[in-house]
């Protein structure tokens, strides 16, 4: 019964991170008054992978969050950071 509480607990968790993640992508995209394919085109990401991180749909590696932190100008740590200013503030994979 615990183990599926825990379970359901990391799926939001996820969730929301990957939710925070996409938040941060399309804003920086759309600052940069790119559209999807041309960013795709220009860092090497999937445009299909792309659409999908932008709507939290999709998880991915470091690799490509380096790819888009530097697409937008961030060193990745930095990048990071914005998009921990979107979670809550207690925010844990296992709490």
């Amino acid at each position: 019964m615990q183990e599926d509480i825990d379970i359901k607990l990391q799926e939001e968790n996820k969730r929301q991170l990957l939710y925070a993640l996409g938040k941060v992508i399309k804003h920086q995209r759309t600052l940069q008054k790119k559209g999807i394919n041309k960013l795709s085109f220009e860092y090497d990401i999937g445009n299909g992978l792309l659409s999908k991180l932008e709507k939290g749909l999709a998880d991915t590696k470091i690799t490509t969050v380096w790819k888009l932190a530097n697409a937008f100008g961030f060193k990745c740590s930095d990048f990071i950071k914005i998009v921990e200013k979107e979670l809550p503030k207690d925010f844990n994979f296992y709490d």
